[in-house]
C-alpha cells in the first residue's frame, strides 16, 4: 500500500509517464526537437552546398563581421546559463528567482535577435539580398529560420513568466520551465553549429 501511495504521489506531481521513464510532455518535447534536428540538418546541408555559389553580389568573406557575430553568439550562449538558473530556481519552488532568470534569458535572446537584424541590414546595404545569389538565399534562410526559433523561444519565456505570476500552471511547475529550457538549449546548440560552419569555416 505504501508503494502504491508513493507511485500515486509521483504521478500527481509529474504527470503521466511513458515506458521510457519520461513524462509524456517531456517525451513529446524530445520528439519535437528530434524533428527540428532533421529540419536544421537539411538547411545546414543546403547552405554548405550553395555557400560558394556567388554569381553576383559580395562573397561571404567580404561581408562577415566575425568579431560582432562572436559577441552576439556569446550573448546567446550566456542565456543558456541563465536558463539553467531558472530551471534550478523552479525546482526549488522559488517563483521570484525563476521569473528573474527567465527575464534575463529573454533579454539576452532579444539582444541576439537585435544583433541579427542589424547584421542582415548591414549585409543588405553591402549588396547581399535574398535573391542576389544562391549563397544569399541559403544564408538568409538558414540564419533567419534560426532567428525565428529564438524569437519563439523569447515568447515562450515571457508566456511562462506570465503564467507563473498568475499561478495558472497546472501540474508540475518545474517541469514546464524545464521543457522551455530544453527548447532554449536546443536553439543555442544549433547556433553553435551554424556559427562554426557558416562564419568560421571559409567557403
Amino acid at each position: 500500500m505504501a508503494d502504491v501511495a508513493v507511485h500515486a504521489d509521483h504521478g500527481s506531481g509529474h504527470g503521466h509517464h511513458s515506458s521510457t521513464g519520461l513524462s509524456n510532455n517531456k517525451l513529446a518535447m524530445w520528439l519535437f526537437l528530434g524533428s527540428e534536428c532533421l529540419l536544421f540538418g537539411g538547411l545546414i546541408s543546403t547552405y554548405m552546398l550553395y555557400r560558394g555559389r556567388v554569381s553576383d553580389g559580395p562573397h561571404p568573406s567580404a561581408i562577415y563581421d566575425i568579431p560582432f557575430t562572436s559577441v552576439s553568439s556569446f550573448v546567446l550562449l550566456m542565456s543558456s546559463l541563465t536558463m539553467v538558473l531558472a530551471v534550478s530556481s523552479a525546482q526549488r519552488n522559488d517563483d521570484s528567482k525563476t521569473n528573474l532568470w527567465l527575464t534575463v534569458t529573454a533579454l539576452l535572446g532579444s539582444t541576439f535577435i537585435g544583433g541579427q537584424v542589424y547584421e542582415f541590414t548591414a549585409f543588405y546595404r553591402e549588396g547581399l539580398g535574398f535573391s542576389t545569389s544562391l549563397f544569399g538565399s541559403s544564408f538568409y534562410t538558414l540564419t533567419g529560420f534560426h532567428g525565428v526559433h529564438v524569437s519563439v523561444g523569447v515568447i515562450l519565456l515571457l508566456s511562462t513568466m506570465g503564467i507563473i505570476r498568475k499561478n495558472r500552471i497546472t501540474g508540475n511547475k518545474a517541469e514546464v520551465v524545464e521543457m522551455v529550457g530544453l527548447y532554449w538549449h536546443f536553439v543555442d546548440i544549433v547556433w553553435i553549429v551554424i556559427f562554426t560552419l557558416v562564419y568560421l569555416i571559409p567557403a
